[in-house]
């Protein structure tokens, strides 16, 4: 009896996603530009706490601290910088709230901490979370907390900043906007905290902290906490602290080798529209979406470019004209959006990918494992989000089971909830334009204030267009190349006819698709 060979993969790299492996592998590659604070402190408890600190516990109703918060906290206390990776949801605003009461002194009339978050909606928590603290002693009670954030008037803003706030929470735009306005300084600030920081470096902030980082003093603490920790991150935190420890809460290493695996339940007619929605809540900078065959390759990406996203396509279909002109964009970094089948995605390489859409359930369960695998690597951190039918779930559930990766079932986030993030992503650019315009640029656009208001009252679909050609221009490009504006790879004839039906003949209510010009 002869030994037969093992049978060989179809790929020539197998990539392990278990979380047996991948906890291995958050061992073994341990980051080499983060490292555990030295010398490390031991967890605190409530009993642990200053008093000033244990009163602002006691007045939250908690039962206990969170593990964020008994680690990160000695550290805080401590006085020294600090990056946390923790999750949305795990407690972080605790973590870095409860030792700023060891910090303030409501004596003091002028800015001693700084907040910087991404959304106006998660500044108006920390915001609640604050004043709830402060009522737990009479000494913490007159701290006061200005909340600054843009798409809303500067005049309350500024009542508070002037009536002396002592912590100012807010998105680095209109922050940035009262520096340079001079409506405040952080001449006496003790402390710097930047919450959500990849969040925050999706939404476009980065010109914007760097340009707040100008007014910071040298001597600071600063703290920054993220869910993730892509490079992106990695560089803000070399810019914005000193020598800082990093605390890992995903399995208490120093590791931030990781997937997030979700997926998303919905109809097949509305898997399109479905993707689009993911696509604004993540807005990453790069992303491959996998699809199983060679038609939705071509649907999708018409799809897709039709919505004013960079995109390009590749399948067993393309001449190799075609797929020389992909592969050029992806080697120079300048195409955003990639759909392909996993044939013909084989040997292309995306550096820094940092998501991958699964329009569908891959039919052969290994190919969730090498479509997964195309994020996260180097130390890097990655998602992978999943579009399921109700009758692909129950095969996506088995892929995970198969394979022990925790799969996350999630709600397709609401159209409202979309609408909101652009608005707030768009808000973004519109401000940093305004803060470059010259004087004489603000008096000549002054005159058209009667018009936009008459039009927000009377037709607000002219406003709602140029806004929406200004979003397109600005923030559905790829990163590195604004100016890219090639279709996706289909034949003349597909791209006539889709471009003519909204976007192909596959699901519900096409309706008017639109060319970027």
């Amino acid at each position: 009896m002869s030994d037969s060979p093992k049978p060989v993969s179809r790929y020539t790299k197998v990539i392990d996603l278990t979380s047996r492996a991948q906890d291995a592998a958050r061992t073994e590659n341990v980051s080499k530009d983060l490292a555990e604070p030295d010398p490390a402190l031991p967890p605190v408890t409530p009993d642990d706490l200053p008093p000033a600190v244990r009163r602002a516990f006691d007045a939250t109703g908690w039962p206990g601290l969170m593990p964020v918060q008994e680690r990160a906290i000695p550290y805080m206390l401590d006085r020294r910088d600090l990056i946390v990776q923790s999750r949305t949801g795990s407690g972080k605003t605790g973590a870095f709230l409860l030792p700023l009461f060891e910090v303030l002194d409501a004596e003091q009339k002028a800015v001693q901490a700084l907040i910087l978050t991404p959304t106006r909606e998660l500044a108006r928590q920390i915001h609640e979370e604050f004043e709830k603290m402060k009522r737990g002693d009479a000494r913490t009670e007159g701290l006061q907390a200005v909340l600054i954030y843009g798409g809303v008037r500067y005049g309350p803003q500024i009542k508070g900043l002037k009536d002396g706030a002592q912590l100012v929470i807010g998105t680095p735009g209109r922050i940035l906007d009262h520096l340079e306005r001079r409506t405040f300084t952080l001449n006496d600030l003790q402390a710097i905290i930047l919450d959500e920081a990849d969040e925050m470096l999706s939404m476009g902030f980065y010109p914007d902290m760097r340009r707040v980082k100008r007014y910071l003093p040298r001597k600071r603490q600063s703290y920054m906490f993220s869910a993730t920790m892509p490079p992106k991150v990695r560089s803000l935190s070399r810019e914005f602290l000193d020598d800082p420890g990093f605390l890992s809460l995903s399995v208490g290493q120093v590791s931030v080798d990781a997937i997030t695996h979700r997926y998303y339940v919905v109809g097949a007619m509305e898997k399109d529209r479905a993707l689009v929605r993911l696509i604004e809540m993540e807005n990453p900078d790069s992303a491959i979406i996998f699809v199983n065959t060679k038609r939705d390759v071509e649907y999708l990406a018409q799809f897709l470019h039709n919505y004013g996203h960079d995109v390009d396509a590749i399948s067993g279909d393309l001449t190799q004209k075609a797929r020389e002109r992909v592969m050029d964009r992806i080697r120079k970094g300048t195409l955003r959006f990639l759909v392909a089948t996993d044939v013909a995605a084989r040997g292309i390489d995306i550096s820094d990918l940092s998501h991958v859409f699964m329009y569908d359930v891959p039919q052969d369960p290994e190919y969730y494992v090498h479509r997964a695998g195309r994020t996260a690597r180097a130390g890097k951190t990655g998602t992978a989000l999943v579009l399921a039918t109700h009758l692909d779930k129950r095969n996506l559930q088995a892929i995970g089971h198969r394979y022990d990766i925790d799969m996350e079932e999630r709600e397709l986030p609401s159209d409202e909830a979309v609408a909101a993030r652009v608005g707030e992503r768009l808000t973004v650019v519109l401000e940093s334009q305004m803060r470059d315009k010259s004087n004489i640029e603000r008096e000549r656009l002054a005159r058209f204030i009667p018009l936009v208001e008459n039009l927000a009252e009377e037709e607000p679909e002219l406003l709602a267009m140029l806004v929406d050609d200004l979003y397109h221009q600005h923030l559905h490009r790829p990163t590195d190349d604004r100016d890219a504006d090639t279709a996706p790879a289909t034949s003349q004839e597909e791209s006539r006819q889709q471009r003519h039906s909204g976007g192909g003949g596959r699901g519900r209510g096409r309706g008017r698709g639109r060319r970027r010009d």
